[in-house]
């Protein structure tokens, strides 16, 4: 049994819905920020699976390059993000999103 194109995106799709859950569900930053990456790692799936095996199976590097760009700039979010959710931990002691509605500078 090969793995083909369909299988990619059913564990694509299940990502995406996972992190969509996440994100509608939890209250936690640290969790939404869980959320957004379920969400990207689903989108940059697709672009490799697309790449890889569709266009009648031609063996082709953009959606891989794509790929790549995106891993980097989850990593730059996740050091952007991270430091946002400890400003807030040390602003508020919590990092509930709903206890954070006062964000005066």
């Amino acid at each position: 049994m090969t793995i083909g194109l369909g299988h990619y995106l059913v564990v694509s799709g299940l990502l995406f819905s996972l992190g969509l859950y996440c994100l509608i569900t939890r209250k936690n930053a640290v969790a939404l920020l869980m959320g957004v990456e379920l969400v990207l790692n689903a989108a940059l799936l697709n672009m490799v699976a697309f790449s890889r095996l569709g266009r009648g199976g031609l063996d082709r590097l953009d959606g891989q390059v794509f790929a790549l760009f995106g891993i980097v700039l989850a990593a730059a979010e996740a050091v952007v993000a991270l430091a946002l959710v400890l400003q807030l931990y040390r602003a508020f002691r919590s990092v509930d999103t709903t206890e954070t509605t006062d964000l005066k500078g």
